[in-house]
């Protein structure tokens, strides 16, 4: 059974997905806060090596959004015994990149490292992160997979849940290791990582006791037996192959992007994380609702009114906007607060707060463009979702490039990169749900 489309319902599937990325927000400023009191050098590493990890994760996410979407639809044709060898099937393949992401991490990366940083001691100390945090891979998978299911369904209150549950271990966690309790030494950057990882193992097991507690898992044959198939396969590498790339293409272009700001000296780089990790509260509606569009998308793409998925667009960006200036408004009205939360060293809070409210309408972009791209990948055509990306991420990093090497321009300037980058992934998605046909795509 389709979701309704109201106001009041869209609301209800992405207030809990909000919240959770408020959550994950807090838990991103908490693991800011604690570091920039433990060392500078451990807070800018972190930041970036966070990235790096956060771009190959986005990889396994990109497969997980396929799932979604492919659960989503086959509900939406009420085809209640397909979702099993989907789910299944999502399980296999999202493990076997896990494997690959993990040893490319513990083998490759820290060379790379130490090759393109200028500061060897902070590549040093982004290593000592990554091969703590990249057992987060493995533990990952099951609340991957267990999160798309529940999106698919619709029943985003046990993401909210599990969200809850992985901030506050994570927050516990942190504080524990970085500054060390009881007889443990205090680990700093390692105790983050670590910290994250285990709370991404506990928080996989609360969502596989709550799946076990209702009863959609019966409805839908979840682990009912062992069931992958050649169908199910197909179909997630055909609509995840592009996910996957675009995912990673996207965080990618942070990385390189962040990386450029380390040549330009330290003190660039901690005041663009300080604006990184304040920026990523204004992704809490954004990302909520982006997650929220794939799911009605996918479940109303085979209904034969073709004036319901607009209104549904509409609606979704109408509440994005008014979710936007209710959370970040901060960043616009009293920006210093905010950086000081993530990082009192005074040295830094001017020029970040600086960035901050020039940054503000490239959020206001984002938000009204973002139902459009999703309505792309929750249509099927992640081919053209990817194309897109492919396109923006390109114009983002030469622009990047030009502003810092060619141009040597300031911070603030290089920062306006994001209105460049927002409004190209807005046109492009715009055009093609224009022009194109894009409601015919099968899978």
């Amino acid at each position: 059974m389709r979701l309704p489309y109201t106001y009041s319902k869209i609301l209800k599937v992405a207030l809990p997905l909000m919240l959770g990325t408020f959550i994950q927000s807090i838990v991103m400023i908490t693991d800011a806060a604690f570091l920039s009191r433990w060392s500078t050098l451990s807070f800018d590493a972190s930041g970036n090596a966070g990235l790096i990890y956060v771009t190959l994760f986005m990889g396994l996410t990109g497969l997980g959004d396929a799932s979604q979407i492919i659960m989503a639809r086959r509900i939406g044709q009420n085809q209640r015994k397909a979702l099993n060898p989907i789910f299944q099937s999502a399980l296999l393949v999202i493990f076997t990149v896990a494997i690959i992401f993990f040893i490319i991490i513990q083998t490759s990366v820290g060379d790379i490292l130490l090759s393109v940083n200028k500061s060897k001691e902070l590549a040093v100390e982004q290593m000592n992160f990554l091969t703590y945090r990249s057992f987060g891979f493995f533990f990952g998978i099951l609340m991957i997979v267990l999160n798309a299911f529940f999106l698919a369904i619709g029943k985003t209150w046990v993401i909210l849940i599990s969200t809850a549950f992985f901030a506050l271990s994570n927050i516990l966690l942190d504080y524990l290791l970085i500054f060390g309790f009881w007889e443990i030494e205090p680990m700093g950057i390692k105790g983050a990582a670590l910290a994250s990882a285990i709370s991404e193992g506990l928080t996989s097991i609360v969502l596989l006791i709550i799946l076990f507690n209702t009863e959609e898992r019966i409805k839908y044959r979840i682990f009912r037996r062992f069931e992958i198939s050649k169908v199910a396969l197909k179909n997630l590498l055909i609509v995840g192959s592009p996910l996957v790339f675009q995912g990673f293409i996207a965080l990618a272009s942070w990385t390189v992007f962040f990386t450029f700001i380390e040549q330009m000296g330290l003190h660039d780089l901690t005041v663009s994380q300080n604006v990184r990790f304040v920026y990523f509260l204004a992704f809490v509606p954004i990302f909520g609702f982006a997650a929220t569009t794939k799911t009605y998308i996918a479940q109303y793409m085979d209904v034969k009114d073709a004036k319901v998925i607009p209104i549904i667009i509409k609606r979704i960006q109408l509440l994005i906007l008014l979710f936007l200036l209710l959370i970040f408004h901060g960043a616009l009205l009293y920006p210093e607060k905010l950086i000081a939360i993530i990082n009192p060293n005074t040295t830094y809070i001017e020029d970040s707060a600086r960035i901050l409210r020039i940054m503000f309408g490239s959020i206001i972009i984002y938000g009204l463009v973002t139902p459009y791209f999703h309505t792309i990948s929750g249509s099927g055509n992640t081919r053209t979702s990817l194309t897109i990306e492919i396109i923006s991420t390109c114009v983002y990093i030469l622009y990047s490039y030009f502003a810092i090497y060619v141009w040597k321009w300031n911070i603030t300037g290089v920062w306006t990169v994001e209105y460049l980058y927002f409004s190209v992934v807005g046109g492009l998605s715009i055009a093609y749900l224009a022009f194109f046909n894009w409601r015919k795509k099968v899978y």
